[in-house]
């Protein structure tokens, strides 16, 4: 199977071509804004490099978040446009997920957990093991209370991969919990992952939705408070 996917969901704009589970063509950039101006010419960049033409692709693969609010609807509004156009699946997929999942590329562990700084003292919280199954779906959560959900997920104190922006603030309060842990070194999602989980999804019903674990704080003018 031929997939294109993308990520622009927080600090980064990613987009990448695998066949068959095997990497064509990645392209990774580090980027706060500009998603919106990156992601076209990065998919361009990427196709051209896989050599394929984009009527030969048969699914694409976007993050859904959580993430950024502009972040996440670039992407996906890209992706829906061109879902439409060549009329074939458009598979959504967690940032959080993806992330776990590269940990678990990374790393020997047998459980990787994904969490992403959401400020206020909370984060963003999503575990996958090596089995390829997701163990904790994406949820927000103040930091204690995270600790405690992974505490129960790693018993004995088995050793966990990290990913995100969140590990430096999360690692040492799992260590209070007798998690140990590992950095994965890896802080943003990257469309490849997000591309290899498309592959043993099931073709979706419908388009899918961004990912929204709190509201926005920006409010629209003339709001009510």
């Amino acid at each position: 199977m031929r997939i294109l996917a993308a990520d622009t969901a927080l600090g980064a704009c990613s987009a990448a071509v695998i066949e068959n589970g095997k990497l064509r063509a990645r392209a990774f950039q580090l980027m706060v804004r500009g998603h919106a101006e990156a992601l076209a010419p990065m998919v361009e960049k990427v196709m051209r490099e896989a050599g394929l033409a984009f009527t030969a692709l048969e699914r694409l693969a976007v993050s859904t978040g959580p993430g950024t609010f502009t972040g996440q609807r670039v992407g996906l509004a890209f992706m829906r446009g061109l879902a439409l156009t060549l009329k074939i699946p458009l598979v959504g997929v967690t940032t959080l997920d993806a992330m776990a999942e590269a940990a678990l590329t990374e790393t020997d562990v047998a459980l990787a957990i994904a969490c992403v700084d959401a400020r206020r003292g909370e984060i963003y919280l999503g575990a996958r093991s090596r089995i390829g199954k997701t163990l904790l779906e994406p949820m927000l959560l103040p930091l204690a209370d995270a600790a405690m959900r992974i505490a129960a997920l790693a018993p004995n104190a088995e050793k966990v991969a990290l990913a995100g922006s969140a590990v430096e603030i999360f690692a040492p309060i799992l260590a209070t919990r007798g998690v140990q842990s590992i950095d994965s070194k890896l802080r943003e999602p990257d469309a490849l992952y997000v591309a290899k989980l498309a592959t043993l999804s099931p073709e979706p019903s419908r388009a899918p939705d961004p990912l929204y674990l709190r509201a926005p704080d920006a409010k629209l003018p003339g709001a009510s408070t």
